[in-house]
């Protein structure tokens, strides 16, 4: 129990005191998912219906164990590439719930300081590039990101990550053809989970899987069970290994389910009501957490308690961030690209 003990105090987002172990992995995944599923919760069922969050609202409940099994996964130089439902890779590489609460309510304290008002997000600092709307548009900024990092002489990696839909643009295709060419050290994550807003996958593609696309490109393909965070986190390893090792990108498809709407103004009519309750048994925080229990890592009340801690951070993070001003208009061009024109 020595793992649950450091979860327990001190810094629980920083280490276990057996980090090596699959138990103190487990362990620290199911502090990071439930942060996640907590934090978004707030913000999608609470401030957003209270009018206190405008535009959209984008959570990735039900797919926590994917960005939190990659995540930690990674070394803190290796170069980050979320979606829109990987608000745990924030946490993971440091980003406090007060700053993205604050985010998300255009406040100074939010990562872009009031510039935006949600999850268009990134710190270069942390190796986290922020998220672009059209996610397939990352991906050959990614491998070109990788080709850099490979220049420079780095061993570091970059992780990109995307949903279903994305797989259906040019511009995925072009991005995952132009890294298996130049083999560049970066590892494609799929977050598949069915639908591309209200498009189901059947009526994307004709592919079985997202993975079977890899072979055309000449990359390996592997496809995980989105739900296991430890499966999750052994099969990116295995694709960063062979990205250090010079032997050009994966792709990795992660099958799971959206469990909400596409945004937080989807009702999401169009999903099978049978598919909310077969998924429902399968959410990847309560798989975590009887999987910790079966294997003795930890006890009820040990989780319970971290759950607990969680609930506690998450109310005085947001009694922060609504706290926090808004941006002084003054300030409304800096960090923003100029480009001043002679005579105008």
């Amino acid at each position: 129990m020595a793992a649950v003990k450091s979860l327990l105090t001190g810094n629980p987002a920083i280490a276990a005191e057996e980090p090596g172990t699959e138990a103190g992995l487990a362990l620290r995944a199911f502090h990071y998912m439930t942060l996640m599923r907590e934090v978004e919760d707030r913000i999608e069922r609470k401030l957003y219906r209270q009018g206190k969050i405008l535009g959209g609202v984008y959570v990735g409940r039900g797919q926590e164990a994917i960005c939190i099994g990659a995540g930690l996964a990674v070394e803190p130089e290796d170069v980050l590439f979320p979606s829109h439902r990987d608000l745990g890779l924030y946490f993971i590489r440091g980003i406090h719930p007060r700053q993205v609460f604050a985010q998300y309510m255009g406040r100074v304290g939010g990562i872009t300081r009031g510039k935006d008002g949600n999850m268009h997000m990134g710190d270069l600092s942390l190796h986290i590039v922020a998220i672009i709307s059209a996610m397939a548009a990352s991906v050959p900024v990614a491998a070109g990101a990788a080709m850099a990092l490979r220049y420079k002489g780095s061993r570091n990696v970059a992780l990109c990550f995307f949903g279903d839909g994305a797989t259906s643009r040019g511009d995925w295709h072009e991005g995952l053809n132009l890294a298996a060419v130049q083999k560049a050290p970066v590892v494609y994550i799929c977050n598949n989970n069915q639908y591309a807003y209200s498009t189901p996958l059947s009526k994307q593609m004709r592919c079985e899987n997202v993975a079977d696309r890899a072979p055309g490109y000449g990359i390996p393909g592997h496809i995980v069970d989105g739900n296991d965070v430890l499966a999750v986190n052994a099969t990116v390893k295995r694709a960063i290994e062979h990205a250090r090792a010079g032997l050009g990108p994966s792709l990795i498809e992660c099958k799971s389910f959206r469990m909400t709407g596409h945004s937080a103004h989807d009702a999401a009519s169009y999903v099978p009501e049978h598919l909310w309750a077969e998924w429902a048994q399968k959410d990847p925080i309560l798989r975590l957490r009887s999987r910790i229990l079966a294997e003795g890592w930890a006890e009820e009340q040990d989780l319970d308690r971290i759950t607990g801690q969680i609930r506690s951070e998450v109310e005085e993070a947001v009694e922060w961030a609504e706290n926090s001003p808004y941006p002084d208009p003054s300030e409304v061009l800096n960090n923003v690209y100029e480009q001043s024109i002679e005579g105008k």
